[in-house]
Protein backbone atom coordinates (compact mmCIF):
# COMPACT_ATOMS: atom_id res chain seq x y z
CA UNK A 1 0.00 0.00 0.00
CA UNK A 2 1.16 3.41 -0.79
CA UNK A 3 0.37 6.44 1.10
CA UNK A 4 1.38 10.08 -0.19
CA UNK A 5 2.05 13.16 2.44
CA UNK A 6 0.88 16.66 0.68
CA UNK A 7 1.40 20.06 2.43
CA UNK A 8 0.42 23.36 1.17
CA UNK A 9 2.57 25.83 2.70
CA UNK A 10 6.01 25.18 4.80
CA UNK A 11 9.90 26.47 4.68
CA UNK A 12 12.05 24.02 5.19
CA UNK A 13 15.38 23.80 6.25
CA UNK A 14 17.03 24.66 2.93
CA UNK A 15 14.16 25.85 0.95
CA UNK A 16 14.08 23.23 -0.87
CA UNK A 17 10.83 20.76 -1.25
CA UNK A 18 10.85 17.40 0.26
CA UNK A 19 9.67 14.75 -1.89
CA UNK A 20 10.12 11.07 -2.25
CA UNK A 21 10.23 8.00 -0.12
CA UNK A 22 10.45 8.80 3.65
CA UNK A 23 13.69 6.75 4.68
CA UNK A 24 11.55 5.26 7.52
CA UNK A 25 8.97 3.95 6.35
CA UNK A 26 8.58 1.73 2.80
CA UNK A 27 6.06 3.16 0.31
CA UNK A 28 5.34 6.58 2.19
CA UNK A 29 6.13 9.47 -0.07
CA UNK A 30 6.73 13.19 0.64
CA UNK A 31 5.27 15.94 -1.39
CA UNK A 32 5.26 18.78 0.78
CA UNK A 33 7.74 21.87 2.13
CA UNK A 34 7.45 24.15 -1.24
CA UNK A 35 8.37 27.14 0.27
CA UNK A 36 5.65 29.06 -1.30
CA UNK A 37 6.21 27.77 -4.76
CA UNK A 38 3.79 25.20 -4.55
CA UNK A 39 1.91 26.35 -7.47
CA UNK A 40 4.87 26.95 -9.72
CA UNK A 41 6.35 23.66 -8.52
CA UNK A 42 3.29 21.70 -8.42
CA UNK A 43 3.05 20.44 -11.89
CA UNK A 44 6.37 19.37 -12.37
CA UNK A 45 7.32 17.83 -9.12
CA UNK A 46 3.61 16.11 -8.97
CA UNK A 47 4.90 14.67 -12.60
CA UNK A 48 7.79 13.49 -11.02
CA UNK A 49 6.12 12.29 -8.20
CA UNK A 50 4.21 9.81 -10.13
CA UNK A 51 6.79 8.43 -11.43
CA UNK A 52 8.54 7.97 -8.05
CA UNK A 53 6.13 6.00 -6.54
CA UNK A 54 5.15 4.28 -9.82
CA UNK A 55 8.35 2.93 -11.11
CA UNK A 56 10.59 3.92 -7.51
CA UNK A 57 12.37 6.56 -9.35
CA UNK A 58 11.68 9.94 -11.13
CA UNK A 59 12.53 10.52 -14.72
CA UNK A 60 14.43 13.67 -13.85
CA UNK A 61 17.02 14.48 -11.51
CA UNK A 62 15.27 15.41 -8.08
CA UNK A 63 18.61 15.08 -6.07
CA UNK A 64 18.28 18.20 -4.57
CA UNK A 65 14.45 18.12 -3.20
CA UNK A 66 15.04 13.96 -2.58
CA UNK A 67 14.52 13.91 1.55
CA UNK A 68 17.10 11.57 1.81
CA UNK A 69 19.58 14.91 1.79
CA UNK A 70 19.43 15.40 5.05
CA UNK A 71 20.89 13.04 8.02
CA UNK A 72 18.87 11.13 9.94
CA UNK A 73 19.85 12.81 13.33
CA UNK A 74 18.98 16.06 11.67
CA UNK A 75 15.53 15.04 10.38
CA UNK A 76 14.21 15.02 13.96
CA UNK A 77 16.29 17.53 16.01
CA UNK A 78 13.43 20.52 16.84
CA UNK A 79 16.78 22.78 17.28
CA UNK A 80 17.54 21.82 13.66
CA UNK A 81 14.49 22.67 12.32
CA UNK A 82 13.38 25.34 14.07
CA UNK A 83 16.43 27.19 13.37
CA UNK A 84 17.22 26.08 9.81
CA UNK A 85 13.34 26.84 8.84
CA UNK A 86 13.39 30.22 10.57
CA UNK A 87 16.68 31.36 8.41
CA UNK A 88 15.56 29.63 5.59
CA UNK A 89 12.44 31.55 5.59
CA UNK A 90 14.68 35.23 6.10
CA UNK A 91 16.58 34.65 3.16
CA UNK A 92 13.77 33.82 1.38
CA UNK A 93 14.53 36.69 -1.16
CA UNK A 94 18.45 36.60 -0.92
CA UNK A 95 20.25 36.81 -3.64
CA UNK A 96 22.26 33.17 -3.58
CA UNK A 97 26.05 33.30 -3.51
CA UNK A 98 27.93 30.81 -4.29
CA UNK A 99 30.12 30.38 -1.47
CA UNK A 100 27.65 31.03 1.10
CA UNK A 101 27.10 28.90 4.37
CA UNK A 102 24.13 28.66 6.99
CA UNK A 103 24.38 30.46 10.41
CA UNK A 104 21.42 28.59 11.95
CA UNK A 105 21.69 25.17 13.38
CA UNK A 106 25.93 24.72 13.40
CA UNK A 107 27.97 22.36 15.16
CA UNK A 108 25.46 19.52 15.12
CA UNK A 109 28.03 17.22 13.96
CA UNK A 110 31.37 17.42 14.76
CA UNK A 111 34.54 15.12 14.31
CA UNK A 112 37.36 14.54 16.54
CA UNK A 113 39.78 17.05 14.95
CA UNK A 114 37.21 20.14 15.29
CA UNK A 115 38.40 21.64 17.92
CA UNK A 116 42.29 21.82 16.93
CA UNK A 117 41.40 22.73 13.20
CA UNK A 118 39.62 25.79 15.24
CA UNK A 119 42.24 27.18 17.22
CA UNK A 120 44.47 26.54 13.61
CA UNK A 121 41.78 29.32 11.91
CA UNK A 122 39.75 26.50 9.84
CA UNK A 123 37.00 28.17 8.30
CA UNK A 124 33.91 25.45 8.46
CA UNK A 125 31.46 24.11 5.75
CA UNK A 126 28.56 22.62 6.87
CA UNK A 127 27.51 19.42 5.26
CA UNK A 128 25.41 16.99 6.08
CA UNK A 129 25.12 18.52 9.68
CA UNK A 130 29.11 18.15 9.86
CA UNK A 131 31.33 20.86 10.31
CA UNK A 132 34.13 19.93 7.54
CA UNK A 133 37.09 22.51 6.92
CA UNK A 134 36.71 24.71 4.19
CA UNK A 135 39.87 26.68 4.26
CA UNK A 136 42.17 27.96 6.78
CA UNK A 137 42.15 32.00 7.62
CA UNK A 138 45.57 32.82 8.21
CA UNK A 139 44.55 35.41 10.76
CA UNK A 140 43.48 33.02 13.30
CA UNK A 141 40.42 31.39 14.45
CA UNK A 142 36.92 31.74 13.53
CA UNK A 143 34.14 30.03 15.04
CA UNK A 144 30.98 29.48 14.44
CA UNK A 145 28.83 30.76 17.40
CA UNK A 146 25.09 29.54 17.77
CA UNK A 147 22.31 31.04 16.23
CA UNK A 148 21.12 34.45 16.94
CA UNK A 149 17.93 34.43 14.64
CA UNK A 150 19.37 37.65 13.06
CA UNK A 151 18.16 39.75 15.85
CA UNK A 152 15.03 38.90 16.37
CA UNK A 153 12.78 37.22 18.40
CA UNK A 154 14.38 39.47 21.39
CA UNK A 155 17.53 37.23 20.67
CA UNK A 156 21.00 39.40 20.96
CA UNK A 157 22.61 39.17 18.03
CA UNK A 158 26.25 38.15 17.93
CA UNK A 159 28.70 40.78 17.49
CA UNK A 160 32.21 40.48 16.70
CA UNK A 161 31.51 37.88 14.78
CA UNK A 162 34.14 36.75 12.52
CA UNK A 163 32.59 33.81 10.45
CA UNK A 164 29.77 36.00 9.53
CA UNK A 165 32.04 38.63 8.59
CA UNK A 166 34.10 36.43 6.29
CA UNK A 167 31.20 35.20 4.78
CA UNK A 168 30.31 38.44 4.06
CA UNK A 169 33.73 39.31 2.10
CA UNK A 170 32.45 36.46 -0.31
CA UNK A 171 29.53 37.87 -1.40
CA UNK A 172 30.50 38.22 -4.89
CA UNK A 173 30.84 36.59 -8.41
CA UNK A 174 34.20 37.59 -8.46
CA UNK A 175 36.86 35.65 -6.96
CA UNK A 176 36.91 35.83 -3.35
CA UNK A 177 39.21 37.73 -1.18
CA UNK A 178 41.07 34.65 0.07
CA UNK A 179 41.42 33.31 -3.42
CA UNK A 180 45.35 33.61 -2.49
CA UNK A 181 44.75 31.46 0.45
CA UNK A 182 43.36 28.62 -1.10
CA UNK A 183 46.19 29.18 -4.10
CA UNK A 184 48.35 28.64 -1.23
CA UNK A 185 46.82 25.78 0.25
CA UNK A 186 46.14 23.92 -3.34
CA UNK A 187 50.36 24.29 -4.76
CA UNK A 188 51.43 23.53 -1.10
CA UNK A 189 49.57 19.60 -1.94
CA UNK A 190 50.83 20.01 -5.42
CA UNK A 191 54.97 20.63 -4.55
CA UNK A 192 54.69 19.32 -0.94
CA UNK A 193 52.43 17.56 1.42
CA UNK A 194 48.93 18.48 2.82
CA UNK A 195 46.30 17.15 5.44
CA UNK A 196 42.77 17.30 4.43
CA UNK A 197 40.47 15.90 7.08
CA UNK A 198 37.55 14.36 5.79
CA UNK A 199 35.70 12.39 8.87
CA UNK A 200 32.51 13.82 7.50
CA UNK A 201 32.33 10.71 5.10
CA UNK A 202 30.13 8.02 5.80
CA UNK A 203 31.50 5.08 6.75
CA UNK A 204 29.79 1.38 6.40
CA UNK A 205 30.16 -2.25 7.09
CA UNK A 206 28.48 -4.63 4.44
CA UNK A 207 28.75 -8.45 6.13
CA UNK A 208 27.12 -11.21 6.19
CA UNK A 209 26.43 -14.64 4.09
CA UNK A 210 25.14 -12.85 0.68
CA UNK A 211 27.84 -9.85 1.10
CA UNK A 212 29.67 -10.88 -2.12
CA UNK A 213 26.37 -11.37 -3.79
CA UNK A 214 25.09 -7.58 -3.20
CA UNK A 215 28.08 -6.21 -3.45
CA UNK A 216 28.22 -7.13 -7.47
CA UNK A 217 24.85 -6.42 -7.82
CA UNK A 218 25.32 -2.94 -6.02
CA UNK A 219 28.81 -1.88 -7.44
CA UNK A 220 29.39 -1.51 -11.16
CA UNK A 221 33.41 -2.28 -10.84
CA UNK A 222 34.92 -6.08 -9.61
CA UNK A 223 35.36 -6.26 -5.84
CA UNK A 224 36.79 -8.68 -6.36
CA UNK A 225 35.60 -10.44 -2.82
CA UNK A 226 35.37 -14.07 -1.60
CA UNK A 227 32.20 -15.01 -0.65
CA UNK A 228 31.20 -13.95 2.83
CA UNK A 229 33.88 -11.13 3.45
CA UNK A 230 32.89 -8.35 4.61
CA UNK A 231 33.37 -4.91 2.97
CA UNK A 232 33.90 -1.43 3.78
CA UNK A 233 32.40 1.54 2.17
CA UNK A 234 33.74 4.91 2.27
CA UNK A 235 31.07 7.44 0.84
CA UNK A 236 31.18 11.35 0.37
CA UNK A 237 29.49 12.44 3.77
CA UNK A 238 26.95 14.87 1.73
CA UNK A 239 25.50 11.72 0.01
CA UNK A 240 26.23 9.43 2.63
CA UNK A 241 21.67 9.49 3.98
CA UNK A 242 21.41 8.80 0.44
CA UNK A 243 23.45 6.46 -0.05
CA UNK A 244 22.56 4.17 3.37
CA UNK A 245 18.85 3.89 2.02
CA UNK A 246 19.30 3.03 -1.89
CA UNK A 247 21.75 0.59 -0.20
CA UNK A 248 19.14 -1.07 2.01
CA UNK A 249 16.63 -0.73 -0.57
CA UNK A 250 18.16 -2.85 -2.64
CA UNK A 251 19.25 -5.45 -0.01
CA UNK A 252 15.73 -5.97 1.09
CA UNK A 253 14.14 -5.89 -2.55
CA UNK A 254 16.44 -8.37 -4.04
CA UNK A 255 16.38 -10.22 -0.79
CA UNK A 256 20.29 -10.34 0.01
CA UNK A 257 21.03 -12.01 3.42
CA UNK A 258 23.38 -9.55 5.01
CA UNK A 259 23.73 -6.40 7.24
CA UNK A 260 24.56 -2.63 6.37
CA UNK A 261 26.58 -1.03 9.74
CA UNK A 262 26.95 2.70 9.85
CA UNK A 263 30.39 3.74 12.06
CA UNK A 264 30.22 7.03 10.81
CA UNK A 265 30.58 8.91 13.98
CA UNK A 266 32.82 6.17 15.65
CA UNK A 267 35.77 7.36 13.18
CA UNK A 268 37.58 10.20 11.79
CA UNK A 269 39.35 9.97 8.81
CA UNK A 270 42.60 12.25 7.44
CA UNK A 271 44.16 11.97 3.61
CA UNK A 272 47.76 13.10 3.78
CA UNK A 273 48.72 13.89 -0.22
CA UNK A 274 51.51 15.40 -2.33
CA UNK A 275 54.63 14.24 -3.35
CA UNK A 276 56.29 14.40 -0.11
CA UNK A 277 53.53 12.25 1.68
CA UNK A 278 55.53 9.07 1.62
CA UNK A 279 58.10 10.73 3.06
CA UNK A 280 56.17 11.76 6.13
CA UNK A 281 53.79 9.13 6.45
CA UNK A 282 57.28 6.58 6.52
CA UNK A 283 57.97 7.88 9.92
CA UNK A 284 54.51 7.50 11.35
CA UNK A 285 53.32 4.05 9.74
CA UNK A 286 54.99 0.65 10.79
CA UNK A 287 54.71 -0.76 7.33
CA UNK A 288 56.70 0.00 3.98
CA UNK A 289 55.03 2.28 1.97
CA UNK A 290 56.76 1.95 -1.50
CA UNK A 291 55.33 1.58 -4.86
CA UNK A 292 56.12 -2.27 -4.90
CA UNK A 293 54.65 -3.02 -0.79
CA UNK A 294 52.26 -0.61 -0.94
CA UNK A 295 50.82 0.03 -4.54
CA UNK A 296 48.15 2.49 -5.71
CA UNK A 297 44.32 1.61 -4.93
CA UNK A 298 45.27 -1.17 -2.11
CA UNK A 299 44.87 -0.75 1.84
CA UNK A 300 46.20 -2.50 5.02
CA UNK A 301 45.82 -2.18 8.74
CA UNK A 302 48.62 -0.41 10.29
CA UNK A 303 49.86 0.93 13.54
CA UNK A 304 50.21 4.72 13.90
CA UNK A 305 51.82 6.16 16.46
CA UNK A 306 50.67 3.08 18.32
CA UNK A 307 47.02 3.45 17.35
CA UNK A 308 45.77 0.48 14.61
CA UNK A 309 44.49 2.48 11.57
CA UNK A 310 42.99 1.16 8.06
CA UNK A 311 45.48 3.19 5.11
CA UNK A 312 44.81 3.20 1.97
CA UNK A 313 46.72 4.82 -0.86
CA UNK A 314 44.09 6.45 -2.93
CA UNK A 315 43.71 10.31 -3.96
CA UNK A 316 40.73 12.57 -4.52
CA UNK A 317 43.35 15.62 -5.68
CA UNK A 318 45.57 13.69 -8.23
CA UNK A 319 48.28 13.23 -5.95
CA UNK A 320 50.30 10.41 -4.30
CA UNK A 321 48.70 9.89 -1.08
CA UNK A 322 46.91 8.12 1.64
CA UNK A 323 44.16 8.30 3.55
CA UNK A 324 44.09 7.19 6.96
CA UNK A 325 40.61 5.44 8.58
CA UNK A 326 41.33 6.27 12.20
CA UNK A 327 38.68 4.94 15.34
CA UNK A 328 37.56 8.01 17.11
CA UNK A 329 39.65 7.92 20.33
CA UNK A 330 42.39 7.56 18.11
CA UNK A 331 42.18 10.33 16.00
CA UNK A 332 43.84 13.02 17.84
CA UNK A 333 47.38 11.35 18.45
CA UNK A 334 47.74 10.15 15.03
CA UNK A 335 47.04 13.32 13.39
CA UNK A 336 49.49 15.32 15.89
CA UNK A 337 51.97 12.62 14.38
CA UNK A 338 51.35 13.38 11.88
CA UNK A 339 52.10 16.58 11.96
CA UNK A 340 54.58 16.56 13.77
CA UNK A 341 56.72 14.33 11.40
CA UNK A 342 55.57 16.84 8.59
CA UNK A 343 57.00 19.71 10.11
CA UNK A 344 60.13 19.46 8.19
CA UNK A 345 58.41 18.85 5.32
CA UNK A 346 56.15 22.54 5.59
CA UNK A 347 52.69 20.14 5.80
CA UNK A 348 49.97 22.34 6.26
CA UNK A 349 46.22 21.96 6.88
CA UNK A 350 43.80 22.22 3.75
CA UNK A 351 40.11 22.20 3.24
CA UNK A 352 37.29 21.40 1.25
CA UNK A 353 37.51 24.56 -1.32
CA UNK A 354 41.55 23.20 -2.16
CA UNK A 355 40.13 19.78 -2.49
CA UNK A 356 37.01 21.27 -5.20
CA UNK A 357 40.09 22.92 -7.00
CA UNK A 358 42.27 20.34 -7.11
CA UNK A 359 39.96 17.63 -7.90
CA UNK A 360 38.75 19.03 -10.85
CA UNK A 361 42.16 20.29 -11.81
CA UNK A 362 42.75 16.54 -11.72
CA UNK A 363 39.05 15.72 -13.32
CA UNK A 364 37.48 13.97 -10.73
CA UNK A 365 33.82 13.46 -10.21
CA UNK A 366 31.91 15.14 -7.72
CA UNK A 367 28.57 13.52 -6.97
CA UNK A 368 25.39 15.99 -8.48
CA UNK A 369 27.80 18.11 -9.91
CA UNK A 370 29.76 15.44 -12.80
CA UNK A 371 27.69 12.98 -11.52
CA UNK A 372 23.66 13.19 -11.56
CA UNK A 373 20.95 10.30 -11.05
CA UNK A 374 20.35 10.63 -14.80
CA UNK A 375 23.62 10.37 -15.94
CA UNK A 376 24.99 7.69 -16.59
CA UNK A 377 29.05 5.88 -15.98
CA UNK A 378 29.45 6.15 -19.71
CA UNK A 379 28.69 9.74 -20.65
CA UNK A 380 30.57 10.73 -17.32
CA UNK A 381 33.74 9.09 -18.85
CA UNK A 382 33.84 6.20 -16.18
CA UNK A 383 33.59 3.63 -18.15
CA UNK A 384 37.06 1.85 -16.59
CA UNK A 385 34.45 1.41 -13.63
CA UNK A 386 32.26 -1.13 -14.83
CA UNK A 387 32.63 -4.70 -15.31
CA UNK A 388 31.25 -4.58 -18.77
CA UNK A 389 34.16 -6.98 -19.88
CA UNK A 390 32.89 -9.86 -17.46
CA UNK A 391 29.81 -11.98 -17.31
CA UNK A 392 28.88 -10.44 -13.74
CA UNK A 393 25.47 -9.01 -13.53
CA UNK A 394 24.54 -5.61 -11.79
CA UNK A 395 22.29 -3.03 -11.44
CA UNK A 396 22.35 -1.29 -15.17
CA UNK A 397 24.19 -3.75 -16.62
CA UNK A 398 21.58 -3.92 -19.51
CA UNK A 399 21.61 -0.47 -20.23
CA UNK A 400 25.60 0.45 -20.49
CA UNK A 401 25.54 -2.53 -22.99
CA UNK A 402 22.61 -0.99 -24.62
CA UNK A 403 24.02 2.60 -24.46
CA UNK A 404 27.83 1.34 -25.72
CA UNK A 405 26.11 -0.37 -28.46
CA UNK A 406 23.83 2.95 -29.53
CA UNK A 407 26.97 5.02 -29.27
CA UNK A 408 26.88 7.99 -26.40
CA UNK A 409 24.47 11.25 -27.47
CA UNK A 410 25.74 13.09 -24.66
CA UNK A 411 28.73 12.92 -23.00
CA UNK A 412 30.91 14.64 -20.30
CA UNK A 413 33.89 17.46 -21.66
CA UNK A 414 36.42 19.77 -19.90
CA UNK A 415 36.91 23.14 -21.12
CA UNK A 416 39.44 25.99 -19.92
CA UNK A 417 39.57 29.35 -20.82
CA UNK A 418 42.43 31.54 -20.40
CA UNK A 419 41.06 35.04 -19.16
CA UNK A 420 41.56 34.77 -15.43
CA UNK A 421 37.52 35.02 -14.52
CA UNK A 422 35.62 32.39 -12.25
CA UNK A 423 33.30 30.61 -13.14
CA UNK A 424 31.23 28.69 -10.87
CA UNK A 425 28.97 26.22 -13.03
CA UNK A 426 25.30 26.91 -15.37
CA UNK A 427 27.39 28.58 -17.77
CA UNK A 428 26.27 28.31 -21.50
CA UNK A 429 28.15 26.00 -23.92
CA UNK A 430 28.00 26.90 -27.47
CA UNK A 431 30.02 24.65 -30.43
CA UNK A 432 30.53 26.58 -33.27
CA UNK A 433 28.09 29.20 -32.37
CA UNK A 434 25.38 26.78 -31.37
CA UNK A 435 24.54 25.73 -27.51
CA UNK A 436 25.12 22.61 -26.71
CA UNK A 437 24.74 22.53 -22.97
CA UNK A 438 25.96 24.28 -20.12
CA UNK A 439 28.84 23.15 -17.48
CA UNK A 440 27.80 21.31 -14.44
CA UNK A 441 30.75 22.46 -12.24
CA UNK A 442 33.32 24.88 -12.66
CA UNK A 443 36.39 26.00 -10.56
CA UNK A 444 39.99 27.56 -10.88
CA UNK A 445 43.09 24.96 -11.34
CA UNK A 446 45.97 26.97 -10.01
CA UNK A 447 48.59 24.31 -11.01
CA UNK A 448 47.55 24.82 -14.76
CA UNK A 449 46.46 28.63 -13.59
CA UNK A 450 43.18 28.75 -15.60
CA UNK A 451 39.84 28.10 -15.45
CA UNK A 452 37.99 24.59 -15.68
CA UNK A 453 34.47 23.63 -16.41
CA UNK A 454 33.11 20.38 -16.84
CA UNK A 455 29.40 19.88 -18.83
CA UNK A 456 27.43 17.31 -20.70
CA UNK A 457 27.31 18.26 -24.22
CA UNK A 458 24.49 17.15 -27.06
CA UNK A 459 24.91 17.40 -30.90
CA UNK A 460 22.55 19.42 -32.07
CA UNK A 461 21.73 16.90 -35.01
CA UNK A 462 20.80 14.40 -32.47
CA UNK A 463 23.37 12.46 -33.39
CA UNK A 464 26.74 10.74 -31.30
CA UNK A 465 28.80 12.34 -29.95
CA UNK A 466 32.38 11.65 -30.83
CA UNK A 467 35.50 12.44 -30.37
CA UNK A 468 36.15 14.20 -33.15
CA UNK A 469 32.55 15.66 -32.91
CA UNK A 470 34.47 17.21 -30.24
CA UNK A 471 37.74 17.78 -31.84
CA UNK A 472 36.83 19.39 -34.82
CA UNK A 473 34.09 22.38 -33.00
CA UNK A 474 34.80 26.05 -31.70
CA UNK A 475 33.74 26.11 -28.15
CA UNK A 476 32.36 29.22 -26.24
CA UNK A 477 31.45 29.81 -22.45
CA UNK A 478 29.04 31.96 -21.94
CA UNK A 479 29.76 33.70 -17.96
CA UNK A 480 27.01 37.13 -17.05
CA UNK A 481 26.27 37.76 -21.05
CA UNK A 482 30.02 37.69 -22.01
CA UNK A 483 31.25 34.90 -24.19
CA UNK A 484 35.15 33.62 -23.80
CA UNK A 485 36.84 31.48 -26.23
CA UNK A 486 37.23 27.34 -24.47
CA UNK A 487 39.67 24.63 -25.24
CA UNK A 488 37.77 21.31 -25.44
CA UNK A 489 39.85 18.38 -23.14
CA UNK A 490 39.27 14.88 -24.04
CA UNK A 491 41.38 14.30 -20.78
CA UNK A 492 42.67 16.00 -18.23
CA UNK A 493 45.08 18.72 -18.93
CA UNK A 494 46.71 17.77 -15.29
CA UNK A 495 48.50 15.05 -15.33
CA UNK A 496 46.67 12.71 -17.89
CA UNK A 497 48.71 10.00 -17.89
CA UNK A 498 47.96 9.47 -14.00
CA UNK A 499 52.00 9.27 -13.26
CA UNK A 500 51.75 11.34 -9.95
CA UNK A 501 49.40 8.98 -8.07
CA UNK A 502 51.49 6.70 -9.08
CA UNK A 503 54.24 8.48 -7.44
CA UNK A 504 55.70 9.28 -10.68
CA UNK A 505 57.33 13.12 -10.69
CA UNK A 506 59.40 14.77 -13.20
Amino acid sequence: MMSLCVSSESFTADHKPLMGEAPEVRGFFLGCGFNSAGMMLGGGCGRELAHWIIRGRPEKDMYGYDIRRFHNSLTDNARWIRERSHESYAKNYSVVFPFDEPLASRNMRKDPFHQVLTEQGCVFQERHGWERPGWFNKDGPAPVKDYDYYGAYETKKNVNYKYNELLGKEYTFDFPPHHDVIKSECLSCRHGVAVFDMSYFGKFYLTGPDAKKAADWLFTADVNKKPGDAYYLAIGGGVAEHNWNHIRTVLQDQGFHCHLTDFSEDMGMISIQGPKSRAVLQEVLDTDLSNEAFPFSTHKVVNAAGHQVRAMRLSFVGELGWELHIPKDSCLPVYNAVMAAGAKHGIINSGYRAIDSLSIEKGYRHWHADLRPDDTPLEAGLAFTCKLKGSIPFQGRDMLEKQKKEGLKRKIVCFTIDEKVPMFGLEAIFRNGVPVGHLRRSDYGFFIDKTIGYGYIRNPDGGVVSADFIKTGEFTLERMGVTYKAKAHIRSPFDPENNRVKGIYA
